[in-house]
């Protein structure tokens, strides 16, 4: 996320890097570098929201993060069982990071099945906080216990703290006018508070959230609120909490400027809006509900005071159809979706590509086939982006690589789409949509002038000296045609997804024209002005990791742990993957090996072999999940030394 520079407190691996230290009747206060926790509990336990909130306060504190939230696709999910179960994941350091963490340290579970499914995933010597209310013989049972963990000797080998946590938040909301089951609810609240407490958390953000959240209903309001503070006194009080612990700001890690915690898929609706008003042109969204892709419709909505207008349409095809319509009336258009989205937008992505009209369309991809995983993540629809049209129909494809880089992705995809007059698919993911990271809010100045010139006039002189205006008169520069607003007098023409004429657009079935519309068609994406690709090899490797997307973060994170240990890797990744940038071919070829770790089943690995002819070695995971610094890190050793 920000340098790639590993720090010596990195190199301790999440070791205690200072003293103990006890002012009198005081508990001790341990410093940590960095530390990895993970709330799990029922999809309705709230663990998305106490992992949120836990976030906030920890980036208004200064830490570097990394988050990865994960529930299931039911909007509620059965109680009480192992598909049920709701997960977040915070990695918080006092230096630079770059994924969720591999394993906690700390584990909150709500219930038998939050444990038997997150157990598996600590090291040994791990924290576990255990709602000892939730561990019942039925609800064990359920998730197949036939004795009590919590007595059975199994989890000797972790720290555990029983918390009658349903019992505490019951009866510290005593005084409330609430039901036993209403007061129940808080108790996200009152491991939040604890939680907070054990790590140094500030409050007073968590207090003004629940007052805002439930303004409407003060008096839950104030039961959340007095859960937190019960929560916060608890771990206070308790002789089984007798550490607290400190991880420091992360001064060193950010360059000066203000700084907030942000989504993958809000850093991306803060980009298009950017993108908007550096074009001065009205933003206009055509879509229809998918997940993960929603939450760009829903913020988008919120903004009509920057020019922004949101249709939710009846389906994908409406979505799209609607937002084509926009980029012929001269908006920046946008459309969003997941790969089953995706797959029913394709033969409108084939007439924007005849239209040559800019349309930004965002794929926020998900595990499938068809359905599959709707709340899991996966890269497994580039080949789809490539190639998923009939006939020779070429797209450029950007992709981010963190949460807050979905913000110049969304410029750079505006860029490209009103430069060249062209779709351009931008491949986000699950993992980047829903993790958060800090991102520093750029400077207006910062951000790239993407004003256009619409067409004004006639272009064209014909041999009798009259002159016409010809729609597809390209730009000697981009090939890009030109952009005529409807309405414009003189600027009538013709649009639709029959092959034009060369110039003139009128309608054409001769051969050779067709011939040379397509190679010209190519010939525009091809020629597209991307950034060459940059090296970090600061040893001269035999070996090149090359990635794309999300998997930045857990390949940089691999990398630095084989360079602590003494190897020898260079690492690049790629944001442009049509075209590709120039420079690829002579990058790849400076390599004996080159490994390509993806989220599919190897698709830039199968184009990078086609188009340089690399025995690209492929790394591949379809579980639903972001790879795993460690995993990785072995991965690539095996490669290195094989």
């Amino acid at each position: 996320m920000t340098s790639q520079v590993s720090s010596p407190a990195e190199q301790a691996d999440g070791a205690v890097v200072g003293e103990q230290r006890k002012a009198a009747g005081a508990k001790d206060v341990r410093r940590l570098d960095r530390v990895i926790i993970r709330f799990a509990g029922d999809s309705g336990d709230g663990m998305q929201l106490t992992g949120d909130r836990f976030t906030s306060e920890t980036a208004s504190f200064g830490n570097d993060l990394s988050t990865l939230p994960n529930f299931p696709a039911e909007i509620r999910a059965p109680a009480g069982t192992l598909p049920g179960v709701s997960s977040f994941q915070l990695h918080f350091a006092d230096h630079d990071i770059l994924t969720p963490g591999d394993a906690p340290n700390v584990l909150v579970a709500m219930n038998p099945a939050a444990l038997k499914a997150n157990i598996g995933d600590l090291p040994r010597g791990a924290e576990v906080i255990v709602n000892t209310d939730e561990f019942t013989k039925r609800a064990m049972q359920k998730v197949g216990y036939d004795t009590s963990p919590l007595e059975d000797g199994s989890l000797d080998g972790y720290h555990v703290h029983p918390v009658p946590l349903t019992t505490l938040t019951v009866e510290a909301l005593k005084e409330f006018d609430l039901s036993r089951k209403e007061a129940e609810r808080s108790k996200n609240m009152f491991a939040l508070g604890l939680l907070s407490w054990m790590y140094h958390r500030p409050t007073e953000g968590t207090e003004k959230f629940l007052k805002s959240k439930f303004a409407k209903k003060p008096d839950i309001a104030a039961a959340n609120i007095a859960a937190f503070r019960a929560g916060w006194n608890f771990g206070e009080t308790t002789e089984d909490f007798a550490v607290s612990y400190e991880v420091a700001p992360a001064a060193s890690a950010f360059p000066p400027g203000v700084y907030r915690n942000i989504s993958g898929n809000l850093a991306l609706s803060y980009g298009l809006v950017a993108a908007s008003r550096q074009a001065d042109l009205p933003l206009y969204l055509g879509s229809y509900p998918i997940t993960p892709a929603s939450d760009i419709l829903h913020e988008l909505s919120r903004h009509k005071n920057f020019g922004v207008r949101t249709f939710q349409a009846e389906d994908e095809i409406a979505g799209i159809g609607a937002a084509l319509g926009a980029a012929f009336g001269g908006s920046l258009a946008v459309t969003t979706t997941s790969g089953p989205g995706v797959a029913l937008k394709s033969e409108t992505i084939g007439l924007a590509v005849s239209l040559e009209l800019p349309l930004l369309i965002v794929d926020i991809q998900r595990g499938g086939p068809s359905t599959g995983l709707p709340t899991k993540t996966e890269q497994a629809d580039l080949l789809q982006a490539m190639y998923g049209r009939n006939g020779e129909a070429p797209v450029p494809v950007v992709a981010p690589r963190t949460p807050a880089d979905c913000f110049d992705a969304a410029l750079e995809a505006a860029r490209i789409a009103l430069t060249y007059r062209t779709p351009v698919f931008l491949l986000s993911d699950g993992y980047l949509a829903n993790g958060s990271e800090p991102w520093r809010i750029p400077d207006i100045e910062e951000l790239p002038d993407l004003r256009v010139q619409f067409a004004q006039g006639p272009n064209h002189t014909l041999d009798d000296g009259s002159e016409v205006f010809w729609p597809y008169k390209r730009d000697p520069q981009t090939l890009a045609r030109p952009w005529a607003i409807p309405g414009t007098p003189g600027l009538e023409h013709r649009i639709g997804g029959i092959e034009k004429q060369d110039g003139t657009g009128n309608i054409s079935y001769d051969p050779a024209n067709h011939d040379f519309m397509v190679r010209t068609r190519q010939a525009k994406i091809d020629g597209i002005d991307v950034p060459d690709l940059e090296v970090d090899d600061p040893h001269e490797a035999r070996t090149l990791v090359l990635g794309w997307g999300s998997t930045y973060g857990p390949i940089t994170a691999a990398v630095r742990r084989l360079r602590r240990a003494g190897e020898s890797v260079a690492q690049a990744h790629l944001r442009h993957l049509n075209p590709f940038p120039r420079n690829l071919g002579s990058v790849l070829e400076r390599y004996e090996k080159v490994v390509i770790p993806e989220m599919n089943l190897g698709q830039l690995a199968t184009l990078i072999r086609a188009k340089y002819l690399v025995d690209a070695h492929s790394y591949t995971q379809v579980n639903g999940m972001p790879f795993k610094a460690e995993q990785l890190a072995a991965a690539l050793k095996e490669a290195i030394d094989g």
